[in-house]
């Protein structure tokens, strides 16, 4: 259970107070006893007897939210006004905007950029195809597709639910990678569905950012769209994750003195993330891989609870033909990625693992073992949180990742790329600073994003941009 307050959950609550000595002093003490956070106080006015402040706090969770609020209230001299929160507050009316890169004033730029001088690039379009790249939104643009069946820590939300998330994505492409993005959520989670939609829209993109969207059919629809598209298509869920805890393991084996062929890596979790991981840590040379599902370890010849990804998945790993449950995969494991969900890792868990032990506990919004709970028994551990050392964050990929493909023209993701991405963010991290906490740059490092984009860039190079294959 996370213990630690979030700006993820931060309330402002506005206070009518007694003008008497002492009163700022109970406030704070009592929010600081129910374990709330007090980002900022401001004042907003002062009368005669009273005045009103702003109490900015971080919580837990909404349950604590709830606490801390009615804990107030019950100080004598304390009038509860307002409370807002300050999550849904940066939502208001959405979280991105279309505008023009140049205004609109005269009947000359009218006549430029629309009726009648537009006919012109319009033909010239029709006549090159290739020059949408350099006369449209195309040559920068990636669409986000979901049909909201698996979002992170939610579930199956669906098309609407989703929105908010993959507005936030397009916040980052812009913020991080200057590449515009746009949303599309498909009121459909038939795979047959999405893939003509997306095949319908895709002239309009130079590239595809599949998202949340289950697993299996994520696999067959990312399959079928790298085939049949002449753009990117890169389902971040799996590659994504994948690209960072690669680069994330390829530092942490240098503090603990390991070889990644030497690795034993146990994985929980063999959805999207769990396979495309497994995936490309073989490629970099494990083969000691265990899979762990709800219904236990993948294994040949398992057949409860399997379908045709899995079976494949489990021919690829697991040589030692290993059955039981995560505590009976646990034994010398010198790595565990989880990217399931929480609580489901446990302390004697931990203890059966080799020494020097990694922990990537990556459930969001809460792991699948507490960061307080592990951190007396690894000797790394990283999480999916903002609020603890080492987040493993999809964010240092995807912007870099997709401005090395616009750049490049890539037509396809393959991996050299993935592989590419990975060590150019790890790299990120001067080998002098390597160290248990600092094995993965701060998402909010200005150089991954370039590093990303121009490995990518020059992998695409090397291979020519139409040879790129699915990865």
């Amino acid at each position: 259970m996370i213990t630690t307050p979030s700006p993820g959950y931060s309330i402002t609550v506005r206070l009518e107070i007694v003008n008497q000595i002492g009163m700022f002093g109970k406030i704070a003490t009592t929010i600081g006893e129910k374990g709330g956070d007090i980002t900022a106080v401001d004042i907003v006015r002062a009368g005669r007897g009273f005045v009103v402040r702003d109490f900015t706090v971080n919580a837990r969770d909404e349950r604590h939210e709830r606490e801390i609020v009615n804990a107030v209230r019950n100080i004598d001299g304390v009038r509860v006004l307002h409370v807002a929160d300050r999550t849904f507050i940066r939502h208001l009316g959405g979280k991105i905007e279309i505008q023009p890169k140049f205004p609109v004033k005269t009947r000359i730029d009218l006549a430029r950029v629309y009726t009648p001088g537009v006919a012109r690039v319009c033909a010239a379009i029709r006549k090159d195809p290739d020059k949408a790249f350099r006369y449209t939104i195309k040559r920068n643009t990636v669409g986000i597709v979901t049909d909201g069946s698996a979002v992170l820590g939610l579930g199956n939300i669906g098309p609407l639910a989703a929105l908010p998330v993959m507005e936030g994505k397009a916040m980052l492409f812009k913020e991080f990678a200057r590449v515009d993005a746009f949303p599309i959520c498909l009121a459909t989670t038939d795979p047959e569905e999405i893939v003509r939609a997306v095949k319908h829209i895709a002239p309009v993109f130079g590239g595809i950012n599949l998202e949340d969207i289950a697993a299996p059919k994520c696999f067959e629809i990312e399959e079928r769209l790298r085939k049949e598209l002449d753009i990117p298509v890169f389902h971040d869920d799996q590659h994504g994750t994948a690209v960072v805890v690669l680069a994330a393991l390829l530092n942490a084996v240098s503090v603990v003195g390991k070889r990644l062929e030497d690795l034993k890596v146990v994985i929980a979790g063999a959805g999207a993330a769990g396979t495309a991981c497994s995936a490309t840590l073989r490629k970099v040379g494990i083969s000691r891989i265990i899979v762990c599902d709800r219904a236990g370890i993948l294994h040949k010849g398992r057949r409860e609870h399997m379908n045709e990804y899995k079976v494949r998945l489990a021919e690829q790993t697991n040589p030692d033909g290993i059955k039981g449950g995560l505590a009976d995969a646990m034994g010398g494991a010198d790595v565990f990625i989880g990217v399931s969900a929480p609580d489901i890792l446990t302390v004697d868990d931990v203890k059966r693992m080799a020494r020097d032990p990694i922990v990537f506990a990556l459930a969001n919004p809460d792991p699948e073992i507490a960061p307080e709970v592990a951190y007396p028994h690894v000797r790394i551990l990283a999480t999916g949180r903002s609020d603890y050392p080492n987040q493993i964050n999809n964010m240092l990929c995807f912007p870099g990742l997709f401005r090395g493909l616009l750049d490049s023209r890539a037509r396809a993701v393959n991996e050299e790329i993935v592989l590419a991405a990975a060590r150019a963010i790890a790299g990120t991290v001067d080998r002098s600073d390597v160290n248990e906490d600092y094995i993965i740059p701060s998402i909010f490092d200005r150089r991954v994003v370039s590093a990303v984009a121009n490995a990518v860039a020059a992998a695409v190079n090397r291979i020519g941009p139409t040879e790129t294959e699915r990865a």
